[in-house]
């Protein structure tokens, strides 16, 4: 078993505004982690900025980091679907969906060094407990990209997450899609990525029926 770097990490929460504090280290580690499979994503400061300010403007966005002394090696956003961009709420809003009873996840990332320790379960744990503090929010959703089967950058060894997001409870809508866009590796030019929804309902609101809103 290998040993936890949990023991030097120290953890801080920001909300809304003050998420800003963080920005460039927030930023450098999306630029840095995206890069991988299956986003592939050729990152830039003014990407990072736009997309960000987002959360910055959102009384109720959380931000939850690692930190290893002075380097964040990890963290992950959420905010109300009410707080996002028309393209996230869009699908939504379209399948019938009550927007203000709806917490988005945004991004969950982490250095290659500290996976395998559970921290990807402490992001959802701290983003579900976020959302469940107003006593407001009934279901709980984040998308992910698809790529082909046969995309030239997709490693042999590369396993998706789908599991790990099954067993915490969230189950794929392909109903729910939208369209976002960014550069791939070595392109200069931002192309369509097509990004599918995940949910989650709590006990007061039982999910829609399969295949339907």
């Amino acid at each position: 078993m290998k040993n936890k770097p949990a023991t030097t990490l120290r953890y801080e929460w920001l909300t809304g505004s003050a998420i800003r504090t963080v920005l460039d280290e927030l930023a450098q580690l999306r630029i840095t982690v995206f890069r991988d499979f299956p986003y592939c994503y050729e990152g830039s400061v003014a990407y990072e900025r736009a997309y960000l300010e987002t959360y910055m403007q959102s009384e109720r966005a959380l931000l939850f980091t690692a930190w290893d002394s002075d380097r964040m090696v990890g963290a992950t956003t959420a905010l109300p679907l009410t707080d996002e961009t028309t393209e996230v709420q869009q699908p939504f809003r379209d399948a019938g969906y009550d927007l203000n009873s709806v917490f988005y996840f945004g991004e969950s990332i982490l250095l290659p060094a500290y996976r395998g320790y559970g921290l990807g379960h402490r992001f959802f744990d701290e983003r579900e407990a976020h959302a469940r503090q107003f006593d407001q929010y009934t279901l709980t959703c984040f998308c992910a990209v698809q790529r082909p089967v046969d995309h030239p950058q997709r490693p042999a060894d590369y396993r998706p997450l789908d599991e790990f997001w099954t067993k915490r409870g969230y189950r794929q809508e392909p109903a729910l899609q939208s369209t976002f866009h960014w550069p791939d590796i070595g392109e200069t030019e931002s192309t369509a990525k097509t990004m599918v929804y995940w949910v989650k309902a709590t006990l007061r609101q039982p999910l829609p029926a399969e295949g339907g809103a």
